[in-house]
C-alpha cells in the first residue's frame, strides 16, 4: 500500500457469504474460502454443458447445493474456482479426475502534477504530446474502487471506447464517461466500484488522470496535474476495501482479460511464492497472452534484500523513487543549527519563535513505546508548548501527530530509524510538523542532550523544485534478488513513488467548496501506475508492440544517473545496486525510440518455466495446455530472452555460464551496433560477434555472453555488477547484469 496506515491484516472469517450456507445444514465457522485449480485437458470437461457446472462437479456429494458455495468460476485467468470449503472437503476434492490444487486464500496488500513533469513529459509538447497522450489505449486498475466524480476524471476531449471494449459500468450510468470506460467490483465486502479509501482513485488518476489546473494541497504542489496518458480510457476493478482478498483478484483480473484492456496496473502483492501458486503471477500469464501488460508494485519491504513480489518475469516490477520536489520544513535549533526536512501542512500563522525541544523517549524511560509517540504512552503527558522529537516507528507519523496535540504539544519533529537513514516523506499532519533524516535526528537528539534548556522552531518554506539528487532509491522499495527466479533480475526498473500528488475523494483540509481534492502519498503503489501510464504511451505509440516490446523498451533506455549526472543513489546516499533500481530510472521520450528490443512470446516460456523443476501439472497450471517437460529443450533462467542479466556462482557451479540473447531491430533499418563491456568485479565476460549489423526493420539478431568467474569460491556471499552496452551512432542499449558470487 502506500505508506499511509491502510489497514492492519488481521485473521476473520469471511463472512460474507454466510446467508449462502443458511439452507445448507454446514457449520459455517469451519468454510474459508479456497482457491481451485483444474485441469482442462483431462478429458472430463467436455461432458458438461458448461464451466460452472464442471466446477461443480468437483465438489463433494455431501454438499446439497454446490453451485451457492462457489465463490467464482474464473475462465481466462486460469480454469478453476473459488470456493467456500471445510478443510475435510477440500480433502474429499483431491481424488477427483482433473483436480490440481486447492489452497487458501490469501489478503494481499496494497502497495502505497509534478511527476510528470520530471519524467519529461510536459503538456504540448515532447513524448506526452507526440504518442497522444496514450489516446486509444484502456488502461485497468485493481485497487480499491474510484471516485468518479473527480475532476481528474473529466472525459472532455476524450474520445469514445475503442470498439474492442466489452466492459461494462456498475455504477449508475452516469458516473462512466469516455474517461472511466468501464466500472466493476469484486469485493466481497461492497456493492459498488465507488472507492471509500481513496487508493484507487490516486492511482488510477495517476497512470491517467485528465488535465486539472491548481492542483495542490494546502497550498503546497500547486500547478497542472495529469496522469502521465491523460487521454487513456481508465477501466475500473474494485477488488479490494477492508482487505484484498486473492479471490476477488483472480476474478477482476479475469474480467479485465474479458473485458479487451490494454494495460493492467496493479499495486498490490504478497509474499514471494512459486508462480504456479501466485495468482497474480497466473493472471499476468495470460494477460500476457492475450497482449495485455501488466505492470505491478514491487513492495514496500526495503531495504532489505529478497523482499520483492509479483516476480515473474512476463510482469513489469516497478520499485519508487523520489522526484525533484520538496515540501519543506526546515528545523532551527537553539544553537542555530538548521536540519531541513518536510511536511505538506505548513501554516502560516505558526510563530518562528524558538519553543521548548523534548525527546519523547526521555519522558518515562520504562516505557519503551514513548519514543514512537503512541497515544497510550503520551496519554498523562503534559507536553504543552513543546516541540516533541518522535521516533519514526509502530504508528503512522499523523497518529503521532494526534497523540503531541493531544498532550498539548505545540509541535513535532519526526526522525527515521537509521534503516530509512534520508528518506522524508511529506503528510497531512493535525500540527506543525517535519520529518528528518536519520543523521539529521542525532544532531537534533545531539543538541538535546547538549543542554539543560534545549529550544527550536520549525519554519516552513513551502514547495522546492530542484533537488539535483532526484531520483533517490525509496527506502521502502522491496529489493531483490529473485526469489522465485533467482536468474531474473527484479525490480525491473524504478519510478516516482514518493510524495506523489493525486486525486483523491475528499479533502485532507477539510474544504468543502470544490472536488478538486488531492492527496500526497507515497508507496510503490505509486510507482506502479505511472509505469503504467508509460507502458500506455508506447502502446499507443507502437500499438503493434509486444508486452516484452514495451518492457524491453522501457528498460534498455532507463536512466542509471540522476539529475546531478551522478550515479542513482539509495537512501543512504550511495551509488544504488542493480537489486534496488533494476534497469534504471524509466526515461519515456527514450523508451519510445529504444533501437533494439528483447522480445518473447508466451511459448517462450515453456523451457523456462520447465528449467524451474516445475512438474508438468505447475506448469501446465501456468500455461493452460497441457506440458510433458521431458520433451521439451529446457533452459537455465538466465537463457529466458530477458532485457536484464542475473546469474550466481558457487562451488557447485562451472566456472563459466554462456547465455544466448536475440535483439530485434525496431530503430534505423541499416544499422551497425557495436558491444561496449563493464565487466562486473570478479567477473571475465566475452560477447560474441561483438558487431551486430541489421538491414531491415524488424530483423532478429543473436549475440553470446560468456561469464567466467575470476575468483575462487568464498564463505561470504557477495553481489556485483555492471552492465553492457549496444551501441550505434543514435542509439544505445543498454543491458544490466548482475551477479551473486559465493
Amino acid at each position: 500500500m502506500g505508506l499511509k496506515h491502510f489497514f492492519t491484516l488481521i485473521c476473520i472469517l469471511n463472512l460474507h457469504l454466510l446467508h449462502t450456507f443458511a439452507n445448507d445444514g454446514t457449520n459455517t465457522s469451519t468454510l474459508e474460502t479456497y482457491i481451485i485449480h483444474v485441469d482442462v485437458n483431462f478429458g472430463f470437461f467436455a461432458r458438461f454443458k458448461d464451466l460452472e457446472s464442471w466446477y461443480t462437479s468437483f465438489l463433494p456429494t455431501s454438499i446439497s447445493n454446490g453451485r451457492r458455495r462457489i465463490v467464482y468460476s474464473y475462465r481466462n485467468v486460469f480454469k478453476g474456482f473459488a470456493a467456500r470449503l471445510s478443510a475435510d472437503e477440500v480433502k474429499a476434492m483431491e481424488s477427483n479426475p482433473g483436480f490440481i490444487s486447492a489452497e487458501p486464500e490469501r489478503k494481499l496488500d496494497m502497495d502505497t502534477t509534478h511527476s510528470p513533469n520530471f519524467l519529461g513529459l510536459n503538456q504540448n509538447m515532447g513524448f506526452g504530446q507526440d504518442s497522444n497522450y496514450g489516446k486509444g489505449v484502456i488502461i485497468g486498475v485493481l485497487d480499491t474502487g474510484v471516485f468518479p466524480s473527480h475532476p481528474s476524471f473529466n472525459d472532455e476531449g476524450m474520445p469514445p471506447p475503442p470498439a474492442k471494449w466489452k466492459g461494462k459500468c456498475e455504477f449508475n450510468q452516469t458516473a462512466c464517461n469516455n474517461k472511466i470506460i468501464g466500472a466493476r467490483y469484486f469485493d466481497s465486502f461492497d456493492d459498488s466500484p465507488l472507492d471509500d479509501d481513496g487508493h484507487g482513485t490516486h492511482t488510477a488518476s495517476t497512470a491517467a488522470g485528465s488535465f486539472v489546473a491548481g492542483a495542490n494541497v494546502f497550498g503546497n504542489a500547486n500547478g497542472t496535474a495529469s496522469g502521465i496518458a491523460p487521454m487513456a480510457h481508465l477501466a475500473i476493478y474494485k477488488v479490494c476495501s477492508f482487505f484484498c482478498l486473492e479471490s476477488d483478484i483472480i476474478a477482476g483480473m479475469d474480467a479485465a482479460i474479458d473485458d479487451g484492456v490494454d494495460i493492467l496496473s496493479i499495486s498490490l502483492g504478497g509474499r514471494s511464492r512459486d508462480f504456479y501458486r501466485d495468482s497474480i503471477a497466473l493472471g499476468a500469464f495470460s494477460a500476457m497472452e492475450n497482449g495485455i501488460l501488466v505492470s505491478c508494485s514491487a513492495g514496500n519491504r526495503g531495504p532489505f534484500n529478497f523482499s520483492t513480489h509479483n516476480e515473474a518475469p512476463w510482469i513489469l516490477t516497478v520499485g519508487a523513487s523520489t522526484i525533484d520536489r520538496k515540501i519543506r520544513a526546515t528545523a532551527l535549533l537553539g544553537n542555530n543549527e538548521s536540519v531541513d526536512g518536510e511536511t505538506f501542512f505548513q501554516p502560516s500563522d505558526f510563530p518562528s519563535t524558538l519553543l521548548p525541544l523534548v525527546y519523547a523517549g526521555s519522558l518515562n524511560t520504562s516505557d519503551p513505546e514513548i519514543q514512537y509517540c503512541t497515544r497510550a504512552s503520551l496519554n498523562k503527558t503534559d507536553l504543552r508548548g513543546m516541540i516533541v522529537v518522535c521516533e519514526l516507528g509502530l504508528v503512522t507519523g499523523v497518529s503521532k501527530g494526534v497523540a503531541v496535540k493531544n498532550a498539548g504539544g505545540a509541535a513535532m519533529i519526526l526522525v527515521n530509524p537509521q534503516l530509512y537513514a534520508n528518506m522524508t516523506l511529506s503528510n497531512a499532519h493535525v500540527l506543525p510538523a517535519t520529518h528528518v533524516g536519520y543523521a539529521d535526528g542525532l544532531k537534533i537528539k545531539t543538541y538535546i542532550n547538549s543542554t539543560t534548556t534545549p529550544m527550536a522552531a520549525i519554519l516552513f518554506k513551502g514547495t522546492i523544485i530542484g533537488d539535483d539528487r532526484a531520483p533517490i532509491v525509496a527506502a521502502f522499495s522491496s529489493r531483490g534478488p529473485n526469489s522465485a527466479s533467482p536468474g531474473i533480475l527484479k525490480p525491473d526498473i524504478i519510478g516516482p513513488g514518493v510524495n506523489i500528488l493525486a486525486a483523491w475523494p475528499v479533502s485532507v483540509e477539510n474544504n468543502t467548496n470544490t472536488n478538486a481534492t488531492f492527496n500526497i502519498i507515497s508507496g510503490t503503489s505509486m510507482s506502479c501506475p505511472h509505469l503504467s501510464g508509460v507502458a500506455a504511451l508506447l502502446k499507443s505509440a507502437h500499438p503493434d508492440w509486444s508486452p516484452a516490446a514495451i518492457k524491453s523498451a522501457i528498460m534498455t533506455t532507463a536512466d542509471v544517473v540522476n539529475l546531478a549526472q551522478n550515479p542513482i543513489e539509495d537512501e543512504r546516499f550511495v551509488p544504488a545496486a542493480l537489486f534496488a533500481t533494476g534497469s534504471g530510472h524509466v526515461n519515456p521520450s527514450r523508451a519510445s525510440d529504444p533501437g533494439l528490443i528483447y522480445d518473447l512470446k508466451s511459448e517462450d516460456y515453456v523451457p523456462y518455466l520447465c528449467g524451474l523443476d516445475y512438474t508438468n501439472r505447475q506448469v501446465g497450471s501456468i500455461l493452460q495446455p497441457r506440458v510433458n517437460c521431458s520433451a521439451e529443450s529446457i533452459i537455465a533462467e538466465a537463457q529466458l530472452n530477458y532485457p536484464s542479466f542475473s546469474i550466481s556462482f558457487d562451488s557447485l557451479q562451472p566456472i563459466s555460464q554462456t547465455y544466448t540473447r536475440s535483439v530485434t531491430n525496431v530503430g534505423v533499418p541499416v544499422s551497425s551496433y557495436v558491444v561496449e563491456i563493464f565487466p562486473p568485479p570478479g567477473i571475465g565476460m566475452l560477447v560474441e560477434p561483438t558487431t551486430l549489423d541489421f538491414t531491415e526493420v524488424n530483423q532478429i539478431l543473436q549475440y553470446q555472453v560468456t561469464f567466467t568467474r575470476l575468483e575462487p569460491t568464498t564463505n561470504t556471499t557477495v553481489h556485483t555488477q555492471g552492465y553492457l552496452k549496444w551501441n550505434s551512432g543514435k542509439y544505445s542499449v543498454r543491458t544490466p547484469i548482475a551477479v551473486i558470487l559465493q
